[in-house]
């Protein structure tokens, strides 16, 4: 909702139409959603013994993932705002000859190489603070341990591509998605919930769950899907 609240359209555009308001019922089912997916995984975690908990997760920090979550949300809808920021970048793009599918792949790459300057700054640092630049050539680690850096860099390179795509499908999408384009961002994050907990049942994690947890998280899942019906039918009805 950054955008058009940004803008001054949500008053008028979303908040005072049908259709925005049937958008705005998708975001709040979405809220609750994730809440009832957060609430699921935190039953599942209580459950845990301190020493699961720590074979699991070997650095667990319950604040401090508490903090890095909520940074990260807040971060995460900057990035949504960025893409909203780049239409300049869409017309121009559009005025080019690029087809509608592609116009807001230039602007990915304006947004994404600010992310490639963090990343780098705190890549670099770590580096630096672990002393571990020789391993990119091959030197051993603290342990003794040799890196294996063909697979390594293989993995990174796929992780980095599947990573890239989700936001070139993403585009895609939210070119044909017309004035509330801005709900797209709602239905990629919901996407990562709805798969994410899907890839946690296929790699077992919530084996050891009880079964009311297991219905509960299906049930955010659920109600995650019913959102995207719910925004799709919104933003059908806008044109």
């Amino acid at each position: 909702l950054i955008p058009p609240i940004v803008d001054g359209s949500f008053k008028t555009q979303i908040a005072g139409t049908l259709h925005g308001q049937i958008v705005l019922l998708g975001l709040a089912v979405t809220v609750l959603g994730i809440i009832v997916v957060a609430m699921a995984g935190a039953r599942k975690d209580a459950a845990l013994s301190p020493e699961q908990k720590a074979a699991a997760v070997a650095e667990f920090d319950f604040k401090k993932g508490i903090a890095v979550a909520i940074f990260s949300g807040i971060m995460s809808s900057c990035f949504a705002f960025g893409l909203a920021a780049g239409e300049p970048v869409k017309a121009l793009s559009a005025a080019a000859g690029t087809g509608p599918l592609w116009t807001g792949l230039p602007t990915l790459c304006i947004v994404m190489f600010g992310g490639l300057i963090t990343n780098a700054v705190w890549c670099g640092w770590l580096i630096v603070k672990n002393k571990s630049a020789g391993q990119w050539l091959g030197a051993p680690d603290a342990d003794g341990k040799r890196p294996a850096l063909l697979p390594n860099v293989l993995l990174c390179a796929l992780a980095g591509t599947a990573w890239y795509f989700q936001f070139f499908f993403y585009t895609m999408g939210e070119s044909q998605m017309g004035r509330f384009g801005f709900s797209s961002w709602t239905l990629h994050m919901a996407s990562i919930i709805i798969f994410g907990t899907c890839w946690g049942f296929a790699f077992r994690e919530w084996k050891d769950a009880a079964p009311a947890v297991r219905r509960m998280v299906w049930s955010g899942v659920g109600l995650l899907v019913l959102a995207t019906l719910i925004i799709g039918y919104g933003n059908r009805m806008a044109g």
